[in-house]
């Protein structure tokens, strides 16, 4: 069984995270999956070692499936809105996409 969904994906610093978290709860997503990242963008180098434990400076990526684009977008919206004027981040969605056995989706 497959289901249409939006995905969206949110790089930002460590220490959003649980911010972040509350926003996509909050706006009805049934869940997340969160990585630790590294990499090179605009605001210079992150490291892409294994982090220290407490570590505020790594990032982390957000993958969020959502049944319709309005809530990927209304969180992306709000998160942007909230952080990234004074944190770096970026926030991307892929329009399409199939999930497949989303029986729990």
């Amino acid at each position: 069984m497959t289901q249409q969904a939006s995905k969206l994906v949110i790089v930002t610093e460590k220490l959003l995270l649980k911010k972040i978290a509350k926003i996509i709860d909050e706006a009805g997503a049934t869940g997340y999956t969160v990585v630790e990242v590294g990499g090179k963008g605009s605001r210079n180098i992150r490291s892409s070692g294994k982090p220290i434990v407490g570590d505020n400076n790594s990032n982390i990526k957000f993958e969020v499936l959502t049944r319709d684009r309005d809530t990927a977008v209304k969180i992306s919206d709000e998160v942007a809105a909230k952080f990234f004027d004074d944190y770096s981040g970026i926030a991307y969605l892929c329009n399409v996409m199939e999930v497949l056995h989303a029986h729990t989706f």
